[in-house]
């Protein structure tokens, strides 16, 4: 919460430099406010965001790019490709940036849909660019997930046909929070990739010590694989997303962009190449997270809420014994969760915020 009142007063005070004296000096629409649009009596567990960003390098990046929002941010844009593909051990050609992971996944829908077919993924998984290849006239095929809820990914290699364009695999899985053992995942893409694009979606593996596919992109053409700075770096409302493949692959998805090089703010840009270089930031979320997720997972199972374990910033549960309304019990609480993702077991999430917040959901559920 003292992040959210930091941001604003200091965000009050880049303003300030710019020749206004402060928020209150801005014309909103009477509708609005951030007061209200991020209530400070309300907990936000829905979305998996990082309850502890931005980072401090990242909001004074954010407050010194503010004057140069007039122009145009292709030079700053340029530069942080530069440096994830330095991070990334790839080329600069390997990357292709867009506002947020989601705005990849999109893309990749279109890409493949313009081939009729069918896509195929595990289920549940993060589904909502399914609908855009669905649009598009590719048939979805399901593969549940195992009785663990991981990926059955030999049972996804079974399920590939000579009319499935896209795989779709999320690593670690939202919203289950399991993760694919390194080398079965690589030994799957290699077969996968042989017959159909393969998206593989890496939006929480920094809060795990797991090791990215990356170097694979670098000779294989059909993978593509997204990255985010909303999650672990704590920019889910600056929109900052990245996609890796080969070469040849990130020609052909930038066509299917409108004008490539500024679909990112220079504020946004900004926050994101700065990010890169807070690496106590990003070591303290890792460590804040873990500590407040052991404490979360062990009062929801103490509770009579079974926990599935989790590699991410977020818990996969059961409430299927649970005697309370779990969702009204939230509401009277004022913390926003998500929803039943499995009907059987009656299987729901939670984000894993900070150790207060933590202490505040076990209490309402107690």
């Amino acid at each position: 919460m003292n992040n959210r009142r930091n941001w604003l007063k200091q965000v009050g005070l880049g303003i300030a430099g710019l020749g206004l004296s402060s928020f209150d000096s801005v014309s909103f629409d009477e509708n609005f406010s951030l007061q209200h649009a991020f209530d400070e009596d309300t907990i936000f567990l829905s979305s998996n965001e990082n309850p502890y960003g931005p980072s401090p390098m990242a909001k004074n990046a954010m407050i010194e790019s503010l004057s140069k929002s007039n122009r145009y941010g292709m030079e700053i844009t340029m530069q942080l490709a530069r440096a994830l593909a330095e991070k990334n051990q790839v080329s600069s050609d390997n990357i292709i940036m867009s506002p947020g992971s989601s705005a990849i996944l999109d893309i990749v829908a279109r890409f493949a849909g313009m081939q009729k077919g069918n896509f195929v993924t595990a289920e549940p998984t993060f589904n909502y660019w399914g609908s855009v290849a669905e649009a598009l006239g590719l048939k979805k095929i399901g593969v549940s997930l195992t009785d663990d809820k991981k990926h059955d990914l030999d049972t996804i290699l079974k399920a590939i046909t000579s009319e499935t364009r896209l795989v779709y695999v999320c690593n670690p899985n939202n919203p289950t929070g399991t993760i694919c053992e390194h080398e079965e995942l690589k030994s799957f893409i290699e077969r996968a990739s042989q017959n159909a694009l393969v998206l593989l979606d890496e939006a929480y593996l920094e809060f795990t010590d797991e090791k990215s596919m990356t170097a694979m992109v670098k000779t294989n053409k059909n993978l593509i694989i997204a990255k985010t700075f909303s999650k672990i770096y704590g920019l889910a409302g600056a929109r900052i997303g990245y996609a890796l493949a080969h070469s040849d692959t990130i020609k052909k998805l930038k066509q299917l962009q409108t004008w490539a090089g500024i679909a990112l703010s220079v504020v946004s840009s900004s926050a994101a190449l700065a990010s890169l270089n807070d690496n106590t930031f990003i070591d303290s979320t890792r460590n804040f997270n873990k500590d407040a997720r052991t404490y979360a997972i062990t009062e929801l199972e103490r509770i009579g809420i079974p926990c599935i374990p989790s590699y991410t910033n977020f818990i996969y549960f059961s409430l299927k014994d649970y005697e309370k309304d779990f969702f009204q019990q939230l509401k009277a609480a004022n913390i926003i969760g998500t929803r039943i993702y499995e009907t059987e077991g009656e299987w729901s999430r939670i984000t894993v915020g900070t150790m207060d917040e933590m202490k505040a959901l076990s209490k309402a559920l107690g």
